[in-house]
């Protein structure tokens, strides 16, 4: 079972870095920048290497034996 990150209203994209440190899984954006580069985040299945990786909607990040599912803020939400 995956746990769900909402991006805000406005935001078109989260990067993987902010992700990381928003959701409690990093302190800090150093944790988050060793963790990435060391090859030890996955998105969509695939290890990714950049904390700047942007995330949209329905991307999938597994770290730590967390998945977290980027959605989309609703109307009404």
């Amino acid at each position: 079972m995956s746990e769900q990150f909402s991006l805000r209203e406005n935001d078109e994209y989260i990067t993987l870095g902010q992700l990381l440190k928003a959701s409690g899984l990093v302190m800090s954006g150093s944790e988050a920048k060793a963790l990435i580069q060391n090859g030890e985040v996955c998105v969509n299945g695939e290890t990714e290497t950049r904390r700047g990786r942007k995330l949209r909607a329905k991307d999938r990040v597994l770290f730590d034996g967390r998945e977290i599912e980027i959605v989309e803020t609703g109307a009404g939400e």
